[in-house]
């Protein structure tokens, strides 16, 4: 478990550094799952580049572990920043600068801007890490349920949400415990009932996905049959995006994760971004630092690069 607010001693390395597009997912995409990182998109000529950055330097080291920060030249690495644009996040001026979050951007300034704002933009970022004041209670309730003790984790879950209604990781673990019990409707209730403040939260959003990946087991066809249409055509991508999800439904993950990824090599366009998006689905679902999860977004993205 992270202990928040006790890094004191990390190294300035770990805290800031050079990210390249290669490295793009692991340094900031998948970084964020355990603290905020805040990316600074640069480029040599850009003179207000040279102030911003120092100062952002100086911000995050006197955060004290509670937030990284990344470097990243937009000359050298040019198709990450189509790619961001492509995603919603167009890099229109230089500088910019966006936090990330449980993986997600959730904070974003463009331009020279005054130290005083440098210093709130990054004192808000790292008060996305929260004061860990529950989190013990969290983390013995997420090991109930991977036992197996489901009504044990959901009660702990929501005596946390008693004492703080908008804790991202005890609600979306109530979710997933009502699941764990087949109880679907009282995980859908609960989904349509997210407080406004953490309705995008990665913990809600795993929730979710795995309700969608449960609605979507309950249709999966035979695997036999499926395998047997892909094996016969290897380009019925309907086929192949039929097995994956039966392959799912029968507990192969990393089964599905590569069928998918071979989806997305043969055609990424295919039924409006299908793949990708069933794809995100799965990895939204796993937990941050599954091996399934990791091993797929990087194949994921070194194909979007390529």
């Amino acid at each position: 478990m992270l202990e928040l607010g006790g890094t004191e001693n990390t190294a300035a390395a770990d805290l800031i550094k050079d990210a390249t597009e290669e490295t793009f997912m692991a340094d900031v995409v998948e970084a964020s799952r355990e603290v905020p990182v805040i990316v600074d998109f640069w480029a040599p000529w850009c003179g207000p580049c040279k102030t911003l950055g120092p100062q952002l330097e100086a911000a995050v080291t006197a955060a004290k572990g509670k937030v990284r920060m990344v470097k990243l030249d937009v000359d050298a690495n040019p198709r990450l920043a189509q790619a961001l644009a492509q995603q919603g996040l167009p890099l229109q001026s230089i500088p910019t600068v966006i936090a990330f979050h449980e993986g997600r951007p959730v904070d974003m300034f463009q331009g020279a801007v005054p130290q005083s704002e440098v210093q709130a933009f990054v004192q808000k970022a790292a008060a996305l890490a929260g004061d860990g004041g529950l989190a013990e209670a969290v983390e013995a309730a997420e090991a109930m349920l991977e036992e197996g003790a489901a009504v044990d984790a959901a009660q702990t879950f929501a005596a946390i949400l008693g004492e703080e209604p908008e804790n991202a990781a005890a609600y979306g673990g109530l979710i997933r415990a009502h699941l764990a019990m087949d109880e679907v409707d009282q995980a859908e209730g609960l989904l349509a009932s997210v407080p406004d403040a953490i309705k995008s939260a990665g913990e809600i959003e795993a929730a979710r996905a795995q309700l969608d990946l449960m609605r979507q087991a309950a249709d999966a066809g035979p695997l036999a049959e499926l395998s047997a249409a892909v094996e016969a055509n290897p380009d019925d991508h309907q086929a192949r995006f039929d097995y994956a999800k039966a392959l799912h439904a029968n507990g192969k993950v990393e089964e599905a994760v590569d069928q998918l990824l071979d989806l997305f090599r043969r055609d990424r366009e295919w039924n409006d971004g299908a793949a990708k998006a069933q794809l995100f689905t799965i990895f939204d679902a796993l937990k941050p630092n599954d091996p399934v999860a990791q091993k797929g977004r990087r194949k994921l993205s070194s194909m979007i690069f390529a």
